[in-house]
């Protein structure tokens, strides 16, 4: 890291000294990381850093090196940073305080709360019911915290995977059907009467979780505006099987709903009813991704292609 970029969190920490102590993770596609960084004689004793370097050569996991991959990349972190600045400050669900926001060049350097010494050091790789009504939860705050705000600065339309910015992935899609229906199940999602700010990644890695079962969400490259059960369909695809999606599609949807009703000041009827109908629309919008971004996911089951179905015969 620069030694501007270290100034920057010795001021806004008020730390005598700091130390780079460990890389949580490198960013996707070689785009930077994020790291622990421990400090001397500070009020908090580490903040987690995501240092954002964007790369001389596009090293994509999946072959996928084109300038919209890139370009969708470099936006997402411009979105992750007004996302920071000017909205995360309204969210009644729990995610990291922003310390400080720093630009040089084509770096981009921000300072979070560290969730670990927060109370939040866990991260799960398999859930159980408890987890995913807690996340279910989150989702609900999440959502009821900017229901009918307008995503200036933001993605227009949530989510990393949304239909305009994924064309090369719906031109290499092989399920005939699926590829004719995508432009239209995109515009009944686009078109929803009730919109909020959806986190557009909300996958069961991006949670953090408590040791009496609390929940804590972080990673907001992807955050825009959409129907909510975008975000619901995306994270029980990420955590349960597809007996346990099909079998436990009701119970999941009466307790977002639950959540989201308590979090609302009055009841909106109208409201559930129409993201109930869109939730196996959002699963479907997934699925259409995911068999033109990897054929060969785990993701893609029969339930999504039960669900997927469906959805194109009532369209």
């Amino acid at each position: 890291m620069n030694e501007y970029f270290r100034s920057i969190i010795l001021q806004c920490t008020g730390a005598s000294s700091l130390l780079e102590k460990e890389v949580i993770q490198d960013l996707w596609s070689g785009y930077g990381e994020i790291m622990r960084i421990e400090l001397k004689h500070a009020a908090i004793e580490s903040v987690v850093v995501k240092h954002v370097q964007l790369p001389q050569n596009k090293n994509h996991p999946r072959g996928w090196n084109t300038d919209i991959g890139h370009q969708r990349k470099v936006k997402s972190y411009v979105v992750e940073t007004t996302w920071y600045d000017t909205y995360s400050k309204n969210s009644a669900a729990r995610l990291p305080n922003c310390l400080a926001i720093e630009r040089k060049e084509d770096e981009v350097l921000m300072v979070l709360e560290d969730l670990d010494a927060a109370g939040f050091p866990l991260r799960m790789r398999s859930v159980g019911w408890k987890e995913i009504a807690s996340c279910l939860e989150w989702l609900a705050k999440f959502h009821a915290s900017y229901l009918g705000k307008v995503p200036s600065g933001l993605w227009e339309v949530g989510t990393y995977w949304h239909l305009e910015t994924r064309p090369h992935e719906l031109e290499v899609l092989e399920d005939q059907r699926l590829k004719e229906a995508a432009p239209f199940i995109d515009k009944a999602l686009n078109e929803c009467v009730y919109k909020t700010f959806v986190h557009g990644d909300a996958k069961l890695a991006n949670f953090c979780f408590s040791e009496n079962g609390q929940v804590a969400g972080v990673d907001f490259q992807y955050v825009g505006g959409g129907c909510g059960m975008k975000d619901v369909a995306y994270f029980i695809g990420s955590c349960l099987s597809e007996k346990e999606c099909e079998r436990l599609e009701s119970k999941i949807l009466d307790t977002y709903f639950e959540h989201l009703q308590n979090e609302l000041q009055e009841k909106n009827e109208a409201l559930e009813k129409e993201w109930r109908l869109m939730y196996r629309m959002a699963w479907a919008d997934f699925h259409r991704f995911l068999k033109g971004w990897s054929p060969g996911h785990w993701k893609i089951n029969t339930y999504s292609e039960r669900v997927t179905a469906e959805v194109i015969r009532n369209l």
